[in-house]
């Protein structure tokens, strides 16, 4: 992946703060076990849930099945935010992913995604590879995506800055 362009808006920061760099940004989002997603219905209505999602290869990860919600809504627009972090006001750092979400369906990049969830949660999350996505749980078909960003907000708090991470 290229190195992002990473600047501090100091209008929403503390006097003094410096930007959150890429590499403190990107360990937040390998190690988040929760993120939400953000679709948009066809009626252009928006759509959020939480998901659990893995970061391999310079992208976030995460499944559906093919009859919910978000993975209707991705028929018609792949664009999609996906955020993690947490709900205090005085510390920690929230990460904002805007990208589109692309199908994954090579099947060896589908074996190690499962594999990257199944260590990512010591087992509690496992796939096999499949033609087209992931073989769940009464063989059940899920589909895999891959969101490469296109631009990262990350909000520090406590000492708080507004970083943005232009790809």
């Amino acid at each position: 992946m290229t190195t992002p362009t990473t600047t501090l808006d100091t209008t929403f920061s503390d006097p003094e703060t410096t930007a959150t760099s890429w590499d403190d940004t990107r360990t937040t989002l390998e190690a988040a076990e929760l993120c939400w997603i953000a679709t948009v219905r066809a009626d252009g209505r928006p759509h959020m849930t939480p998901l659990v999602a893995v970061w391999l290869d310079d992208a976030l990860h995460f499944c559906t099945g093919d009859a919910e919600q978000k993975a209707v809504n991705l028929r018609n627009n792949q664009n999609v935010i996906l955020m993690t972090g947490c709900n205090q006001w005085d510390g920690g750092l929230d990460v904002v992913v805007e990208g589109q979400a692309v199908r994954v369906t090579d099947r060896s990049t589908l074996q190690r995604l499962a594999e990257v969830w199944a260590r990512k949660w010591d087992g509690r999350w496992q796939y096999e590879s499949a033609d087209g996505g992931f073989q769940g749980d009464e063989n059940e078909g899920v589909l895999v995506f891959s969101v490469r960003p296109a631009k990262v907000f990350a909000f520090a708090k406590g000492n708080f800055s507004h970083t943005r991470h232009l790809f």
